[in-house]
């Protein structure tokens, strides 16, 4: 479990391909000497739950497989490419975004990005059969950030950034066409479910 509030930018040092899957070598250059990742720890990377299988003080790897692959950005990434790393949430700690699962439900485009004074307005297209779960003012993690949706619309939806995360997070970097990770609010698909009786 995370919040979507992003730890810092890590960079992809080596990419392995391994069968249908890969393995991901990402160096985290502020990580803390006093508390190193551990083999078996979840790091969200980019909004994907990964679990750590090798680690070596600021470099450690994870593996995607094709289900991953296949529903994530991370599947276009290249070396030097940023990502958001984010370590799972400790019971007793802070929640100052969402609940967010790493869990990622499908990618969006973004579609247009435009300046609001300090802050910048960012819609994203997405599939039609996402709308039902998106709700403006409700939340929405994008490549792992947890995000307010501003509007939503038949097939996109919009949100503000402000100048913190445009400068920590890979969204700041975001050029129209790119394709970013969404993980919908886990609480709007359990109602969905249950109003469709399932």
């Amino acid at each position: 479990m995370f919040t979507g509030l992003v730890e810092t930018l890590g960079r992809i040092e080596r990419v392995e391909p391994e069968g249908t899957g890969c393995r991901l070598a990402i160096r985290w250059d502020e990580l803390p000497e006093d508390d190193p990742l551990k083999l078996g720890e979840s790091v969200a990377v980019n909004g994907c739950c990964l679990t750590v299988v090798s680690a070596d003080r600021g470099l450690f790897e994870v593996q995607a497989g094709p289900e991953t692959l296949a529903r994530t950005n991370l599947g276009a990434r290249r070396v030097g490419d940023p990502v958001n790393l984010e370590r799972a949430l400790r019971v007793g700690d802070r929640l100052g975004g969402h609940f967010v699962q790493g869990h990622v439900d499908t990618t969006a485009a973004l579609r247009d990005r435009r300046p609001e004074g300090e802050w910048e307005f960012l819609a994203f297209a997405i599939g039609r059969e996402w709308d039902p779960l998106l709700v403006p003012k409700g939340s929405i993690a994008v490549d792992g950030v947890s995000l307010t949706l501003v509007t939503v619309e038949p097939g996109g939806f919009s949100v503000m950034l402000i100048p913190h995360t445009l400068a920590a997070t890979t969204l700041g970097l975001l050029q129209p066409g790119d394709a970013v990770n969404i993980e919908t609010d886990m609480l709007a698909r359990h109602v969905q479910k249950l109003a469709r009786g399932g």
